[in-house]
């Protein structure tokens, strides 16, 4: 069987460990990471705490209830906090946890996928709708 070397460990030394059947661990990473906007909010947030409009303006393109939603996901699991501060008028910041940190490791290394692969992978989706 062929070595897959990534960064500091190989894959054949763990391939008897690591799983990826339906009600793995490692799925929930993955379930974690599949929504649209959860990414990217992660990423913008890992200099530090920002409000909800600080990152709605650092995105682009993100509809206040997609944001909303998407932070309200992110605390739910785990992934951010919010802190509500008692003035007037209220405000509101987000940061993340350490495990909401620990997901940028795996956001960059998709990063880097991406910019390796990402014209190999359009092109194949051009070629399923065109048929060529």
């Amino acid at each position: 069987m062929d070595e897959i070397q990534l960064d500091e460990f190989q894959v054949d030394e763990f391939q008897d460990e690591v799983r990826f059947a339906a009600d793995c661990q490692t799925r929930l990473g993955l379930d974690l990471l599949s929504g649209t906007w959860t990414g990217v909010v992660l990423w913008t947030l890992r200099n530090g705490p920002l409000r909800p409009r600080e990152l709605q303006d650092r995105i682009g393109g993100i509809s206040h209830k997609v944001l909303n939603e998407t932070l309200r996901r992110l605390e739910q699991n785990g992934l951010v906090t919010r802190r509500r501060y008692a003035e007037a008028p209220p405000r509101v910041e987000y940061g993340l946890t350490g495990p909401g940190r620990g997901m940028l490791e795996p956001l960059f290394a998709l990063s880097r996928w991406t910019e390796q692969y990402a014209d190999e992978v359009l092109d194949a989706q051009e070629r399923a709708l065109t048929g060529r």
